[in-house]
């Protein structure tokens, strides 16, 4: 009995291929659907977080800490005395909102020139099982060697993240994803002064040049 021609075994490869491409396709499309349900699913968040805490005194919002810097130093609200501080709170394994915030704050601070060095942009690990402190460094300066990365036990981020009211939830975790598991998470800038107080809420959906627009108008002249 003969087997299948050379031409008829060609066309199975080519069928084959066809077949695994327009998985691989299924596959990819899949994953981007995922990954912008995701976006947006945190981006809601970040409205609803933005309205639930919209009406609260500013007085209300903010705290003593007493943290780890990513030079594993101790830090407190106290080490900042004197500057302002753009205060954001996510995880270095972040996909998308974190990446995209740092690097958003980055070239907003650019936009102000010298005024720029009136601000400290601070991010604060909610991760803290992973990101130990030589982590966030190496995560924060990816993005400026300006931005201070702080972490700490789970306690004292706990408590942090309470101060600034800002929930974390992770999401539900497979025996594939186990190790390498997200977290939804509220998303704002703080901007306190030096005296540790509120000042101002930025959206983190802001452009740099709607950030930097609004630095100009609420820092101190000079």
């Amino acid at each position: 009995m003969k087997g299948p021609s050379s031409s008829a075994r060609a066309r199975a490869r080519k069928d084959g291929r066809g077949v695994a491409a327009a998985v691989r396709k299924r596959r990819e499309r899949r994953a981007l659907l995922g990954l912008a349900a995701a976006t947006a699913i945190l981006l809601c968040a970040a409205a609803g977080f933005r309205a639930l805490i919209a009406n609260r005194p500013v007085e209300e919002i903010g705290g003593p800490y007493t943290l780890l810097d990513d030079t594993n130093h101790v830090v407190t609200q106290q080490s900042f005395h004197g500057r302002y501080t753009l205060l954001y709170f996510g995880y270095t394994h972040c996909l998308d909102v974190c990446p995209l915030t740092l690097a958003t704050v980055t070239a907003a601070l650019d936009r102000l020139g010298a005024r720029g060095a009136q601000v400290v942009p601070v991010f604060i690990s909610i991760d803290p099982a992973r990101d130990t402190p030589a982590r966030v460094h190496d995560y924060v300066t990816s993005f400026s060697p300006r931005i201070t990365g702080l972490t700490g036990d789970p306690q004292a981020i706990h408590a942090v993240a309470a101060e600034f009211h800002v929930m974390v939830r992770p999401r539900q975790a497979t025996p594939a994803t186990a190790g390498n598991y997200q977290l939804d998470h509220s998303s704002m800038l703080f901007l306190m002064d030096g005296q540790n107080h509120m000042v101002s809420m930025f959206p983190v959906d802001s452009s740099a040049e709607e950030i930097a627009t609004r630095l100009r108008n609420l820092l101190p002249a000079g």
